[in-house]
C-alpha cells in the first residue's frame, strides 16, 4: 500500500509520520543532522516507521516515511528505508521500553565517539534520562555493514538509553519521539562537558547507586511529587 492510502486508512500512523518529520526538521535546524546523515524510527503497534534513505530535508514529506514489520520487511511506502534501519529494528525488538530511536551526527557526539571511551555519568540529566553513562561501541564498523553495525550498536547500548558509534555518531532512545529528541540534546551536552574534562583527573562521577535511584525516580515519580 502506498503511503497516501495508508494515511487515509490509519490516521494514527499518519500523525506519527508528521511527528517524525517535525522532529527531523528541528534536529536538522539545530545541527544534529547534516544533509541526509541522521534518521528516526518510531514503534507503532507491531511495526516500525522510519525515515527514508538519502532524502534531504528540503525534499522530505510525511509521505516519504517507510513502514517495516519486526522482521525488517517493507510493508508500506515507496522509498528505501534508512540504511541504519537494522539498528532501529534491533534496538526496539530487544527493548520493549523503547518506542523511538534517533541517530544523530552532532559535532560533540562525533568527537566523543572518536575517543572510543564511554562518557561517565557527570550530571543529573544523564542519570535520569539515560540511566547513567553513555557507552561506546567496541570498534569502528563501516556504515555499509548494516547488520554488523546494528549488532555492535545494540550490544553496546545494553540497558542504557544512548550509545556512541565509534567514529560515527550517536543513537538516542526514548519512550516516545519527544523523549528521544531530548535524549539527543542530553547526549550532545554530555559529550561537550566530557570533552572539556577529558585528560583531567579531578572531576567526580555520579555514583552508580545514585544513577540507578535517579533513573527510577524519573520513571516513576518525577513530576508527581
Amino acid at each position: 500500500m502506498d503511503m497516501i492510502n495508508f494515511f487515509n486508512s490509519d490516521p494514527i500512523a499518519a500523525n506519527i509520520c508528521r511527528d517524525i518529520l517535525k522532529v527531523y526538521t528541528t534536529l536538522a535546524h539545530n545541527g544534529f543532522i547534516t544533509g541526509t546523515w541522521g534518521n528516526i524510527g518510531v514503534r507503532y503497534e507491531n511495526y516500525y516507521i522510519l525515515t527514508p534513505s538519502r532524502v534531504s530535508l528540503d525534499e522530505m514529506t510525511e509521505y516519504d516515511m517507510v513502514v517495516l514489520d519486526s522482521d525488517g520487511s517493507v510493508v508500506h511506502g515507496h522509498r528505501v528505508p534508512t540504511s541504519e534501519r537494522e539498528i532501529h529494528r534491533l534496538i526496539m525488538n530487544g527493548r520493549v521500553d523503547i518506542n523511538a530511536t534517533i541517530h544523530t551526527h552532532s559535532p560533540y557526539a562525533i568527537a566523543a565517539s572518536a575517543t572510543g571511551l564511554c562518557i561517565p555519568p557527570l550530571f543529573e540529566e544523564m542519570t535520569q534520562l539515560l540511566g547513567g553513562k553513555i557507552p561506546c561501541t567496541s570498534r569502528y564498523v563501516p556504515a555499509g555493514s548494516h547488520m554488523e553495525l546494528a549488532e555492535t550498536t545494540t550490544d553496546a547500548l545494553g540497558e542504557y538509553n544512548a550509545v556512541l558509534l565509534r567514529n560515527h555518531g550517536a543513537f538516542c532512545c526514548g519512550r516516545d519521539i519527544n523523549e528521544a529528541m531530548v535524549t539527543c540534546q542530553v547526549v550532545e551536552k554530555a559529550a561537550q562537558v566530557y570533552l572539556t574534562l577529558e585528560g583531567k583527573t579531578d572531576f567526580n562521577e555520579i555514583p552508580s547507586d545514585y544513577a540507578v535511584s535517579e533513573r527510577n525516580r524519573f520513571l516513576t515519580r518525577y513530576g508527581k511529587e
